[in-house]
């Protein structure tokens, strides 16, 4: 196995990097976003997941490679402009970005199954860790997938040339209410 080369530390960083970036942004400390803010609870479901459970399998690259249904509910959404989706493995020796969605229209309270194939009107996707476009299925078994809604106060603008820690940074500065569902291992 070896040590790792250089493109896989920076890769790594930039992952880490980008991640602490939204984590931080969300969680009202108050380090990347100005003075400390309230974010509120969304409450994240799905009909395929539960929290704190498998990733079935055809969710990842062992299986059909899709991405999962996802479903949201809060009483903060009635004040988003957009809502975002972020899919993030942060447990394994790979960190990785999986998945970033954005500028879903607020009124939107769930997803289908391999949405990232045929994404919600408007909505737009960053490249994430590997560089792909759109859903990157997982395929660590170890791994443990976040799978995070925001809802954000405005709409992402400038991310077409925009790097993935911008675009979560833009999440992070912009979220009024986040939710997760955590799927642990990949069955």
């Amino acid at each position: 196995m070896g040590q790792p080369n250089s493109y896989t530390r920076v890769r790594r960083a930039t992952v880490l990097t980008a991640v602490a970036a939204l984590s931080l942004g969300v969680s009202g400390c108050g380090i990347l976003s100005g003075p400390a803010r309230e974010i509120r609870e969304i409450n994240v479901s799905s009909s395929s997941l539960r929290d704190k459970t498998p990733l079935p399998s055809e969710y990842s690259c062992h299986g059909t490679k899709m991405s999962p249904p996802l479903r949201w509910s809060s009483d903060v959404l009635s004040r988003a402009k957009s809502i975002a989706i972020v899919v993030d493995d942060t447990s394994s020796s790979n960190p990785a970005v999986q998945w970033v969605v954005y500028n879903i229209d607020p009124r939107t309270t769930e997803i289908g199954e391999d949405a990232a194939s045929d994404p919600p009107k408007e909505a737009g996707q960053a490249a994430v860790t590997s560089g792909k476009v759109g859903y990157e299925p997982p395929c660590d078994k170890e791994g443990s997938y976040r799978f995070s809604v925001y809802a954000l106060s405005g709409r992402l603008k400038g991310t077409a040339s925009a790097s993935l820690p911008d675009v979560l940074k833009m999440i992070a500065d912009q979220t009024i209410a986040r939710g997760r569902l955590t799927a642990v291992h990949i069955e």
